[in-house]
């Protein structure tokens, strides 16, 4: 299992190289591949101080109902943590696997409760194929469909589920953050004998240290509360950042399309509009394309790539995806409609 999740690979040798490697060349050559160990050592360290506001802010009036303002805030910086763990994954930080891995198993295990290994594993499966139904895990069936051919044999539950899975996507992501629990514990079982015992201990560490913080600062139905809220909104933003960046846009033949990288990045990636709060809000997902393009990239570099990135398209004549962040969800949601309209009409 990698360490690190998927960097800047070649061509395919189905497409020309020529469609990537000038781009590549280009983007390299303006240094938007350098790491920003300043920029991140100032977003780790402020995001740390505020998170250590926040339990503060728990501690001193977790007796009160008040307490209950700072879940919502909790789970805000939460996302933020997630995004500096995604963030180490892609090497983006720091190019040592050792120092990345560590930073990640910081935001990740101990912070979140969330599995650096599992989570690294799968990402990478889904930035080498994505929405390739045979080799992305993101869009495999499950709970939810993303292909019309996902749809059959779908019974009780399940149907009643894709029938009805645009009207429930937002709501069923209020149960994310404790699904990325779950996914965490169950994956020690496949991690290697080295892995398995710092993945552990730390996700342990994390459900220990939440569990301590909320029953010694509040009453038990005040603490239960709180945590409802928190991984529901924490969720529900990790749902809103995902959400928009490849449902409803191009999904490859399982036979294969013969789509080199830049490709199968870009036809299968929609961007959402810049802006400084979708810039935050997203942690710079909402530059998808470049993000997938070029997954090493610093966040702080992806909008200063899109110029180039969206040029080099024009001139190929490959259609580049960008929209407004309410019509990003439109889109996606009309897509998960119209792939469980079947079931509807039989």
């Amino acid at each position: 299992m990698p360490e690190t999740a998927a960097v800047v690979e070649p061509p395919s040798r189905a497409a020309p190289a020529s469609e990537f490697t000038p781009l590549l060349r280009t983007v390299r050559g303006q240094g938007l591949l350098d790491r920003r160990q300043g920029w991140y050592a100032l977003t780790i360290a402020g995001n740390a101080l505020a998170l250590a506001a926040v339990v503060t802010g728990i501690v001193l009036i977790g007796h009160s109902w008040w307490v209950l303002l700072l879940a919502p805030v909790f789970a805000v910086l939460c996302a933020r943590t997630g995004f500096i763990g995604h963030d180490a994954g892609h090497a983006q930080i720091t190019g040592g696997r050792r120092s990345g891995r560590v930073i990640g198993l910081i935001h990740g295990n101990l912070l979140l409760g969330m599995s650096y290994g599992w989570w690294n594993d799968k990402h990478n499966r889904h930035h080498a194929n994505p929405n390739h139904v045979d080799k992305d895990p993101d869009v495999k069936a499950d709970v939810l469909v993303f292909a019309s051919g996902q749809t059959a044999g779908r019974t009780g539950l399940r149907r009643w589920l894709t029938c009805h899975q645009a009207w429930l996507f937002f709501p069923l992501t209020l149960l994310e953050g404790v699904a990325l629990k779950v996914h965490s514990l169950m994956d020690l079982r496949r991690q290697s004998p080295r892995e398995r015992p710092v993945e552990g201990f730390l996700l342990i560490a994390h459900l220990a240290a939440y569990a301590t913080l909320l029953l010694s600062s509040m009453p038990l139905g005040t603490a239960l509360v709180f945590a409802v809220i928190h991984q529901a909104l924490f969720g529900l933003h990790l749902g809103m950042a995902f959400a928009p960046n490849h449902k409803g846009m191009e999904m490859p033949d399982p036979d294969g399309e013969g789509w080199g990288h830049l490709r199968r990045q870009v036809l299968t990636s929609r961007n959402v509009r810049r802006g400084l709060l979708t810039d935050w809000f997203l942690g710079g997902l909402n530059y998808q394309i470049e993000h997938h393009l070029f997954p090493n990239m610093p966040r702080p570099h992806l909008k200063l790539a899109q110029p180039l990135v969206r040029a080099h398209c024009q001139e190929l004549g490959i259609p580049y995806t960008e929209t407004g962040l309410v019509d990003s969800y439109r889109q996606a949601l009309r897509h998960l409609y119209e792939v469980g309209e079947p079931l509807r009409v039989e």
